[in-house]
């Protein structure tokens, strides 16, 4: 079984074993795959301007990791040629809440009425950006864009209370 990936031009890639580089005209990404739990029997290899990423085995888990490979490799490339972008959009019924960039945190406050802030790590050189009650996540790797929007919505994540009542909280609305 085979994939292939097509690189475009102003796209550079080097593969070494399982360890991929992908340079464009936005950022520079790489990616280890040896780490994973990518061990079977698979071949990455650039011929020309595409990428082949193989197998002669025909167990299912190790074709699996093949179209896996596959999707990081594609996703890579589109993440240095052009920003992923996710829109979050703060919603509360009950108590106003305040959303702040401190470091590599975003800081939400008064969340419930509660005195503590909640925290929200930010992934990799993710930028976040808050304007009134929307949030903005823009990246290049699209694994750490998807992380940190995820961080954010898990911090406001409501517990021991009714979700029909206490509607508050920060979604995801929309990826591009």
């Amino acid at each position: 079984m085979e994939k292939t990936v097509l690189v475009p031009q102003g796209v550079t890639v080097e593969i070494k074993g399982m360890h991929i580089k992908v340079n464009g005209p936005k950022a520079k990404l790489e990616r280890d795959f040896t780490s994973q739990l990518f061990t079977g029997d698979v071949k990455i290899e650039k011929i020309e301007d595409t990428i082949k990423v193989s197998t002669t085995s025909y167990r299912r888990p190790i074709k699996a990791e093949v179209g896996c490979i596959a999707a990081h490799v594609r996703n890579m490339i589109a993440g240095v040629t052009k920003d992923y972008k996710y829109t979050l959009q703060s919603v509360y019924m009950h108590f106003p809440f305040t959303v702040k960039v401190v470091g590599s945190d975003v800081v939400i406050a008064n969340f419930l009425g509660e005195r503590a802030q909640r925290k929200a790590k930010i992934v990799g050189s993710t930028k976040v950006d808050i304007k009134a009650e929307e949030i903005t996540i823009t990246g290049n790797d699209i694994e750490s864009v998807g992380l940190t929007a995820a961080n954010i919505e898990r911090a406001t994540k409501i517990k021991a209370r009714d979700r029909r009542v206490f509607q508050d909280g920060i979604f995801l609305t929309k990826r591009e």
